[in-house]
């Protein structure tokens, strides 16, 4: 089975969740939450992936679950 890797989705829509809270993470990681649009537990939002976003949700990926969106 391949593993599936952010840069075959670029340009494609994705559904970002969080599922962990900020406490505990760094002022950088909280500021990411924010510039995304997240920042409680079960807030989702819906983006068109590029790769400025790839390096955001890297940079929260044990915060966040992306999935492709319908």
């Amino acid at each position: 089975m391949s593993e599936k890797r952010a840069e075959d989705f670029i340009g494609k829509k994705v559904l970002v969740s969080q599922v962990r809270s900020v406490c505990g993470a760094s002022k950088r990681q909280r500021a990411t939450l924010s510039a995304l649009g997240l920042g409680k537990i079960g807030k989702r939002r819906e983006f068109t992936l590029n790769e400025s976003l790839v390096g955001m949700l890297r940079r929260v990926r044990h915060l966040v679950i992306v999935r492709e969106a319908a």
